[in-house]
């Protein structure tokens, strides 16, 4: 039942997310390879992303969903429903650290498998790794630079 709540999240957040890309290409934002089109949006996700990186709900996020064990021992609740309940809460918690991550690949490429392994692995080592929370903050910072360089155009 505990795995059942956590993919109950997750299958919610999938449905936004797979309306919000029928959105982007249905408005031309995103091209037939499921890139963004436009600067200006694949700026905004970067920067969004970044931003949200260094947010005291993704910091909150991160801490509960790096320690699965350790999140059932504090929120233990008996009974199917409560096991049920638990799950989601958990998968609420894992999709609140990784959403906006996920939000990058209308920006490099829903379709785009090495784009993909490269967010899915650096959601990994922000999840394992002791020096993870900093690398996120690090990525943040990097994911705004990167959004306003796509977004400002060159001086030169």
């Amino acid at each position: 039942m505990f795995a059942s709540g956590y993919l109950i999240v997750w299958t919610a957040f999938s449905l936004v997310a797979a309306v919000l890309q029928w959105a982007l290409e249905q408005t031309a934002l995103l091209s037939p390879m499921m890139v963004s089109a436009s600067p200006y949006l694949g700026g905004a996700i970067l920067i969004a992303a970044g931003v949200y990186q260094l947010t005291p709900l993704k910091t909150a996020c991160l801490k509960h969903c790096r320690t699965p064990i350790s999140f059932v021992v504090r929120h233990w609740r008996t009974g199917t429903w409560g096991t049920l309940v638990m799950g989601m809460h958990h998968g609420a918690f894992c999709v609140g650290c990784c959403w906006a991550l996920m939000t990058l690949l209308f920006v490099g490429g829903v379709m785009n498998l090495a784009w993909v392994a490269i967010i899915a692995g650096f959601v990994l080592l922000e999840k394992v790794l002791r020096a993870g929370q900093g690398m996120g903050r690090l990525t943040g910072a990097a994911l705004m630079a990167w959004g306003a360089w796509l977004i400002i155009p060159p001086l030169v």
